[in-house]
């Protein structure tokens, strides 16, 4: 027999008073942010999702935007990095070209991105994470998943008012808002954290999985981007709802192990659980010019400062890589990777720099550029970092050099010292 509309388990979001009686509002705050399902204080699995970000961070630091359509993105040739709900609004979506964001949205306030804010940011949103349970799943520097399990009696509360504790925590300690998916698989608490944003708390039980998703398009599905869904459309597959009616042999016959996916996630079946040893595996910058460039002499001194980026953040995360990876976009928007293996790890950004430019004069060929990164890969503790290099004494004085350049940025700032190859440059890209 089904329950009454009454018995389904809810609370007030605001206020986190327990909802006995069906209303618009709660009867103790007046708030209308009220939350109640059948599966409630059964389920879980969360996604956390940060809403809009950089501009909320960037909103938050300057109250004077707070009614203003924010951009973060970098120049005229750039691309959105992400955009406030109000620049949305208007059409701007992240990796719009800046040309066309700022068509859509002319009176945007475009703000260069600000990577070490946020992720500084980022880490503070973690910790509170950790805070609510070991199972930390980090995605990316705003979202990730959590896995509540077992955690009641640690916070004397369920996980759904444990995360609505959490989502307040964060819009009062942090000064950001995020929005909750709750659910009993990853897939659909990833897909429920975006039903409501921002500020959103959206629950997917069990028993609702199959008809909450026949009405879905397939591009819900994680992993099928525009190209597989042309596919699917081609075999006049648009919606979830068609995908429950096939068998997972026929799919699989079709499209392989992709099928398979296919076939259990139409139906809200996912195993996979929340793991937590998703550290970093790489470590990179990269900057996308106003203008494209070809000749070495424009592109040494952009290598050279993403090169002193990427120590720092290696020296902050106290990690050391082991091969370098270059990476440059033509003005025709494909993308050239080329890297090389060190014979040690390293964190410096003098054996970065000159293990890029080696790669670099290969590519440098009048090809015109409009994004160069670098970066890199392999990623180990920094004990076994840069021995004493007997074959080459002067990267070895370079390296102690590089030191005391880094001891002196740390405390009077970045541009006390320059180096030859960045003077100029970087006070052009500030």
């Amino acid at each position: 027999m089904p329950d009454s509309a009454a018995s389904i388990p809810g609370f007030c979001r605001d206020c986190f008073r327990e909802q006995t009686v069906v209303a618009r509002r709660c009867l103790s705050c007046g708030s209308p942010r009220l939350l109640r399902h059948s599966e409630l204080y059964k389920l879980t699995l969360a996604h956390i999702d940060c809403d809009a970000f950089y501009a909320s961070i960037e909103k938050r630091d300057d109250p004077e935007l707070a009614d203003k359509p924010v951009i973060i993105g970098g120049g005229k040739r750039g691309v959105v990095s992400t955009a406030c709900y109000i620049a949305r609004i208007h059409g701007v979506r992240s990796a719009m070209p800046m040309f066309k964001a700022l068509e859509a949205c002319p009176e945007a306030v475009v703000i260069k991105p600000n990577m070490e804010k946020y992720s500084r940011v980022g880490r503070e949103v973690r910790s509170l994470m950790l805070e609510l349970t070991p199972l930390v799943q980090p995605l990316s520097i705003d979202e990730a998943f959590l896995d509540l399990s077992g955690t009641e009696r640690l916070h004397h509360d369920p996980p759904a008012r444990t995360l609505a504790r959490f989502a307040k925590r964060v819009e009062q300690e942090i000064g950001i808002t995020v929005s909750v998916g709750l659910s009993y698989c990853k897939f659909l608490a990833k897909v429920a954290s975006d039903l409501q944003k921002p500020r959103g708390f959206s629950v997917i039980g069990q028993a609702e999985a199959v008809d909450f998703l026949k009405e879905r398009p397939v591009t819900l599905i994680w992993g099928v981007g525009k190209a597989f869904a042309a596919t699917l459309e081609r075999d006049g597959i648009r919606m979830i709802g068609q995908l429950q009616m096939m068998e997972e042999a026929d799919l699989m016959r079709r499209y392989g192990t992709m099928g398979q996916r296919l076939y259990r996630l139409s139906r809200g079946q996912d195993e996979r659980i929340v793991e937590t040893d998703g550290e970093a595996k790489s470590v990179s910058s990269e900057t996308t010019f106003n203008d494209d460039l070809s000749r070495p002499e424009e592109l040494i001194p952009h290598l050279r400062r993403l090169s002193e980026q990427v120590a720092l953040r290696l020296r902050k995360a106290e990690l050391a890589g082991q091969t370098v990876v270059l990476k440059l976009k033509t003005a025709d928007f494909k993308t050239r990777t080329r890297n090389r293996r060190l014979d040690s790890p390293t964190r410096l950004a003098d054996r970065i720099f000159r293990t890029g430019l080696q790669l670099l004069e290969k590519e440098a060929d009048g090809t015109r550029y409009r994004l160069i990164g670098i970066g890199v890969s392999d990623l180990s503790d920094p004990g076994l970092a840069d021995p004493p290099d007997l074959v080459d004494p002067a990267a070895t004085r370079r390296a102690a050099a590089e030191d005391a350049i880094n001891k002196l940025r740390d405390k009077f700032g970045k541009t006390t010292v320059e180096t030859g190859y960045t003077f100029g440059h970087r006070r052009r890209d500030q």
